[in-house]
C-alpha cells in the first residue's frame, strides 16, 4: 500500500512540469492550428473566433485543475462543522470580517444553504454573521478567481475578491445591524440538530490528497460544459461583434448601465464558468469595468435557486432586504470603478 501510495504521489509532482509546459505554449499551439493546419487568414472573423476558443479553454481547465486541487486540499481544514465553532462567540463587526474570509475558502452550494443556516442559527451565531458568509461563499469561489485570473491577470482577480468581500462583510454588517430576526421562519429556532451533518472528521495528508482529487472531479466534471459555452458565446462575440459596439449601452457615458445590468443580472441564473468568459468580450468590446462587473457579481452572488431554497427559512421580507442590500453594493461597486477605471 505504502509502494502505490508513493507511486500516485510521484506521478501527481510528475504532472506539474507537464502542466507548465503545456499552459506556456498554449499559444503557440493555438496559432498552429488555426494558421498553420487549417491555413485561415489572419484577422478574418472565423479565424480570430476559432484561436480565441482554441486558447482559451485550455487555459482555463488547466488553471482550474490546479487550482481547484489545492482548494479541495484547503477545505479539508474547514468542515461546516468547524468553521461554525469559528464564528461562535464573535462580535457582530469581526464575525462578519471572519465569516466574509471563511467563505471564501469553504464548501457552500445553493443545496447546501439551508443546514448551513440551520447550524449558524442553532450554534447562535448573529444572522448578520450569517448572511456575510452565505454572499461570500458562492460569490467569491475558485472558479471565478481561476477564471479571472486567467483571463484578466491577478489585479482585475484582486480587484474582485476584494470588493465581493467588501460587499458580503458590509451585507451582513447592514442585516445584523437592523435586527431582522423577526423575519427568519419561526421553526428555524426550534430546531435541533442531531450533530451528524455537521460534526468534521480527522484526516491523514493522503487523504486530504484524495479529497483534492476528488474536488477535480467533481467542480470540473460539473463546470466544463459551461467553460465550453461561455467561451464558445465569447469567442463568437471577440471575433465578430464590432470593436466598441458594447460602449452605447454599457459603456461610462450611460449612467444607467450599471443599476440596468443588475436588474438583469439579479433574476439570471448561471455560475462564473459560464458568464465570466462572456464578460471578457463584453469588455473588449467597449462595455466599461464597473458595468461588467456588476452584471458578473449580480448573476454569480444573487443566485435565483439560492434565493429560492431560503425562501423556506426566511419570511419574504428578509429575502427582499437581502437582495435589495447586496445588489446596491453591487451598483456602487460598479458606478466606483467606471469612476476610477
Amino acid at each position: 500500500m505504502k509502494t502505490n501510495g508513493a507511486g500516485k504521489y510521484a506521478g501527481l509532482l510528475g504532472l506539474i512540469p507537464l502542466w507548465v509546459v503545456l499552459y506556456l505554449n498554449l499559444k503557440t499551439a493555438a496559432d498552429f492550428i488555426v494558421f498553420s493546419l487549417l491555413e485561415m487568414p489572419a484577422g478574418s472573423h472565423l479565424a480570430e473566433t476559432i484561436r480565441f476558443f482554441l486558447f482559451e479553454v485550455p487555459k482555463v481547465l488547466l488553471l482550474l485543475t490546479l487550482i481547484v486541487f489545492v482548494v479541495g486540499i484547503i477545505r479539508t481544514y474547514f468542515s461546516p462543522e468547524r468553521t461554525r465553532r469559528i464564528l461562535e462567540g464573535k462580535s457582530l463587526f469581526a464575525g462578519n470580517v471572519m465569516a466574509g474570509a471563511l467563505g471564501i475558502v469553504t464548501p457552500f452550494c445553493s443545496c447546501s444553504a439551508i443546514p448551513l443556516f440551520l447550524g449558524f442559527v442553532e450554534s447562535g451565531i448573529p444572522l448578520g454573521v450569517t448572511f456575510s458568509f452565505l454572499i461570500a461563499a458562492p460569490m467569491i469561489n475558485e472558479v471565478a478567481v481561476v477564471l479571472l485570473f486567467g483571463l484578466f491577470g491577478w489585479k482585475t482577480a484582486l480587484l474582485y475578491v476584494s470588493t465581493g468581500l467588501i460587499i458580503a462583510i458590509s451585507s451582513g454588517w447592514i442585516i445584523g445591524k437592523l435586527k431582522l430576526e423577526r423575519f427568519v421562519e419561526d421553526w428555524v429556532y426550534q430546531f435541533k440538530s442531531e450533530g451528524g451533518a455537521f460534526e468534521g472528521e480527522w484526516r491523514s495528508f493522503p487523504q486530504r490528497i484524495e479529497a483534492g482529487l476528488s474536488a477535480v472531479k467533481e467542480i470540473v466534471g460539473k463546470v466544463w460544459i459551461y467553460i465550453l459555452i461561455g467561451i464558445g458565446v465569447g469567442a463568437a462575440v471577440h471575433g465578430y461583434v464590432p470593436e466598441n459596439f458594447m460602449a452605447s449601452f454599457m459603456g461610462k457615458s450611460a449612467w444607467w448601465s450599471v443599476p440596468l445590468s443588475v436588474l438583469i443580472g439579479v433574476p439570471l441564473y448561471s455560475n462564473a464558468a459560464g458568464i465570466i468568459p462572456i464578460v471578457q468580450s463584453l469588455l473588449e468590446k467597449g462595455a466599461s469595468l464597473g458595468t461588467a462587473l456588476a452584471f458578473m457579481m449580480s448573476v454569480i452572488g444573487l443566485s435565483l435557486p439560492e434565493t429560492i431554497i431560503l425562501k423556506k427559512v426566511l419570511k419574504m421580507p428578509l429575502i427582499l432586504i437581502f437582495v435589495g442590500i447586496v445588489a446596491t453594493g453591487i451598483m456602487i461597486v460598479g458606478f466606483l470603478f467606471n469612476l476610477v477605471f
